[in-house]
């Protein structure tokens, strides 16, 4: 298991550092979609003046820029992410801040010797194989009365970005999704992800739902744009495909859009976001 877990993790580092820079012009720094959930979320864990906060997965630094807005001169944050790429783009975005810091570590693997007033961690709780792991590094770097926020993405039939291609694409290319990758859904209900924090000792649990809306064009815009963001790897699976059958793909996505397209052509997906909120 181990080994398996090691290789997703080079495997999910390398699509990260290739995918960040598109990732954050077209998603994390644009308030759109499920980014309206970050402000939320700072808002949810009570950061004061003054506070030391860590960020873990902070990716290309969006919520890290929230939270410093927040703290002040006398407060201090960490971001720390596996992707060196999203780290590079979190300090420029960031203005290289002297009281806000990146360090590049895994969030299964870290300790600090400073205890932190709040932790925070937005998309990321799925992505770790040992989910169990990352908790207890948070709660290990958190004050005694410290608060943690985190928030995941909805199960998947809440969340039709993903699933009207990806259900589609999983019957062309069953292996689309690498043997040995942790289930991304895995968190995506109330219930399953407060069971999940309760088991590392957190209290207090609170698990809010929001639904955002989320347009992304009319569905030649949606189709364009997913064959040029997906990472290289997953490029290289769908063009494998012949001319026959990745026309009946895109027929596929394109009826499970069809509920979500407006008379105008353009889709608007709701797009479901749990955030928790606990004490440790």
């Amino acid at each position: 298991m181990k080994l398996i877990h090691s290789e997703y993790k080079q495997r999910n580092i390398k699509i990260w550092n290739e995918v960040a820079p598109r990732y954050h012009k077209r998603w994390a720094s644009m308030n759109k979609g499920p980014f309206q959930s970050t402000k939320k979320l700072v808002e949810l864990v009570n950061i004061n003046k003054g506070n030391e906060v860590l960020d873990v997965a902070c990716g290309t630094g969006v919520v890290t820029n929230e939270i410093q807005k927040k703290i002040g001169k006398s407060g201090y944050v960490i971001g720390i992410d596996t992707s060196s790429t999203a780290i590079k783009i979190a300090k420029k975005w960031n203005d290289n801040k002297v009281n806000v810091n990146f360090v590049n570590i895994d969030a299964e693997k870290f300790s600090f010797s400073r205890k932190f007033d709040v932790v925070t961690c937005q998309y990321a709780l799925f992505f770790f194989p040992n989910a169990q792991k990352a908790l207890k590094n948070m709660k290990n770097s958190l004050k005694e009365s410290g608060n943690i926020g985190i928030s995941v993405h909805g199960g998947k039939d809440k969340v039709p970005f993903f699933s009207s291609i990806l259900d589609s694409v999983i019957k062309y290319v069953p292996d689309y999704v690498p043997p040995g990758s942790p289930d991304l859904d895995r968190f995506g209900t109330k219930s399953a992800l407060k069971s999940e924090v309760s088991k590392a000792g957190f209290s207090e649990i609170i698990v809010k739902e929001f639904v955002f809306n989320y347009s992304p064009g009319k569905f030649e815009d949606y189709w364009r744009n997913y064959l040029k963001y997906i990472a290289k790897p997953l490029k290289e699976k769908l063009n494998e495909l012949d001319y026959s059958e990745r026309k009946e793909l895109k027929y596929l996505v394109k009826e499970k859009t069809s509920q979500y397209t407006k008379k105008n052509g353009e889709i608007v997906f709701p797009w479901q976001v749990l955030i928790l909120s606990a004490k440790n």
